[in-house]
């Protein structure tokens, strides 16, 4: 019985399933809407199968002129919030938002490239969240923000196949504030011609309880825990269509638990406003207290209508592991892989097949790992604005927030 509900709720959390970063850039200025869907399958060994689907939603113009609603929808999730352009004075924006539903902080245990299911569980919570955004270059092409928010939750945790002497972390409420400077931005959408990005981060987060769990409280949650990191990404096509991405994220932690590391893996480009994509390997499959990752792509056209596409990835990865999550063989990761793109001839929607290679991947039979997933978008706005519109710098992601999995 148990099992045929997690099948029951892991189905329906197939459509929500974009995993939380906590914050996001601007308000955004254009109206949006977006299906989005990805799909990881590892080729070797157990995992959990990861994916996000969820409706993108975007309204400046919400109500008054000077309001924008954000929305990103799910059966089980919804992340929505209302932002309020010029409201702290000319070039300070406000924006309230509200999250909450199923799955939101399930854990999955990978170690040493194995998943254990004994010791992953699910997790559910809800927030409130008040943000300020404040453009400390007016006037300017490129826009540099300022941002600053604030973020009150809770966190359940219920079993899924976990071990019956494994004790789960207490359920608990959670305050965390961030601080950013972005310059330039990504669009939430994957037919973005252009975007440029260089950004900075500074995130604290407080539990109200602080304790051991597992078995035997062998692993801690933290009451506090600290995460510095930074962002430059440039993605520019050319006249021909070809086009590359590149980007170079750092990141360190200070006092970080399971919870509270940063987790490379997959290739989940809506994963997370900051996704950290390896090919080949497990989504989120590696964690760190600091890292350095850089990942390219190269996509050239293959068909005069310019609707097939090729396309190349790479990503490598210097690693200090979370105690407890160390990887045998050193510190380096690295994953190649390749794509077949179709995109429709007015770019409404768009899919891509992706293979990966994690070259320094561990499974059973040793170094090398394998995966193939699926990623597709559908604009119901492109009709109207043709091909893809140009970039305009500042346009920053969505928040986002959900389970991992597509499945029990």
């Amino acid at each position: 019985m148990t099992r045929k509900l997690g099948l029951f709720s892991g189905i329906l959390a197939a459509c929500i399933c974009f995993y939380g970063a906590k914050a996001h850039g601007q308000i955004d200025p254009y109206k949006r809407r977006l299906i989005q869907l990805g799909y990881n399958q590892p080729l070797e060994g157990k995992a959990p199968i990861s994916g996000y689907g969820f409706y993108y939603y975007n309204k400046p113009e919400f109500t008054a002129e000077d309001r924008t609603l954000r929305l990103a929808i799910a059966p089980i999730y919804i992340d929505a919030e209302l932002g309020f352009s010029e409201l702290l004075g000319p070039n300070t924006d406000v924006a309230f938002g509200v999250a909450g539903g199923g799955f939101a902080n399930t854990y999955s245990e990978i170690r040493r490239g194995r998943y254990i299911e004994e010791e992953s569980f699910n997790g559910h919570g809800g927030n409130f969240s008040a943000s300020i955004y404040h453009r400390l270059n007016p006037g300017s092409e490129i826009p540099l923000w300022a941002v600053f928010r604030g973020e009150v939750g809770r966190s359940i945790f219920d079993e899924d196949d976990t071990a019956a002497n494994f004790e789960l972390p207490p359920d608990h409420n959670y305050y965390s504030g961030r601080v950013g400077l972005r310059f330039g931005g990504r669009e939430p959408s994957l037919t973005a011609p252009l975007a440029m990005e260089l950004s900075a981060w500074y995130d604290y987060a407080f539990r109200d309880e602080s304790e051991g769990y597992g078995f035997a409280n062998d692993r801690n949650l933290e009451n506090s825990t600290h995460a510095v990191w930074a962002r430059a990404l440039l993605k520019y096509t050319f006249p021909s269509e070809q086009l590359f991405d590149v980007s170079f994220t750092v990141g360190t932690t200070f006092e970080a638990d399971r919870f509270g590391a940063y987790r490379l893996g997959g290739v989940l480009p809506f994963g997370s406003e900051f996704p950290l994509s390896i090919p080949g390997y497990f989504y989120q499959e590696l964690s760190a207290e600091n890292f350095v990752l850089l990942n390219g792509q190269y996509s050239i056209p293959l068909t005069p209508g310019k609707h097939w596409y090729a396309d190349l990835l790479a990503a490598g990865a210097y690693i200090d592991y979370l105690p407890g999550l160390e990887m045998p063989g050193g510190h380096l990761h690295a994953g190649v892989g390749g794509g077949l793109t179709y995109a429709s001839p007015r770019r409404s929607w768009f899919v891509t097949l992706v293979y990966g290679h994690g070259i320094r991947a561990l499974r059973s039979h040793g170094r090398g790992a394998n995966s193939v997933g699926v990623l597709f978008q559908y604009d119901f706005e492109a009709r109207k604005h043709g091909r893809a519109r140009p970039f305009t710098p500042g346009v920053g992601p969505y928040r986002s927030r959900a389970g991992e999995r597509l499945f029990h």
